[in-house]
């Protein structure tokens, strides 16, 4: 079983996550490498936008191989190169994943593996276990 906790007695979360998740025994968890804007023939898209919608494609496509959605997120760590691009990052996080909330994080460092990269983004995810 999976929960969010939002405690009313601590400040309500800033944007689109939730401040903590539990996993209950019975659950897979999986753990998803940082992922980049780089396209299945191994170029990377352009502008921020592109490498974020980019990299989420990427996530979601990780999650499918494993027998999981997007919904099973349950950790996000987002990486930019630009603190503007935090802003850019939270509105695509909506778009991709609409109502549901994980834990996040987010910063901003002075560069990643290539100067053309602009964000990295890594994911915990959980679902039960199958029951087959």
């Amino acid at each position: 079983m999976i929960r969010n906790f939002d405690p009313p007695d601590i400040h309500a979360p800033l944007g689109s996550y939730t401040h903590a998740v539990e996993v209950s025994g019975g659950a897979r968890l999986l753990t998803i490498s940082g992922q980049v804007g780089l396209r299945p023939d191994g170029t990377l898209t352009d502008g921020i936008e592109a490498q974020l919608r980019q990299t989420w494609a990427n996530i979601a496509a990780i999650l499918s191989a494993a027998s999981m959605t997007l919904s099973d997120i349950i950790k996000i760590t987002t990486i930019v190169v630009r603190t503007e691009d935090l802003k850019v990052h939270g509105k695509i996080r909506s778009d991709v994943l609409g109502t549901h909330r994980a834990a996040a994080t987010g910063f901003c460092v002075t560069a990643l593996a290539t100067s053309e990269m602009l964000c990295e983004i890594e994911v915990m995810a959980a679902a039960p276990i199958s029951r087959d």
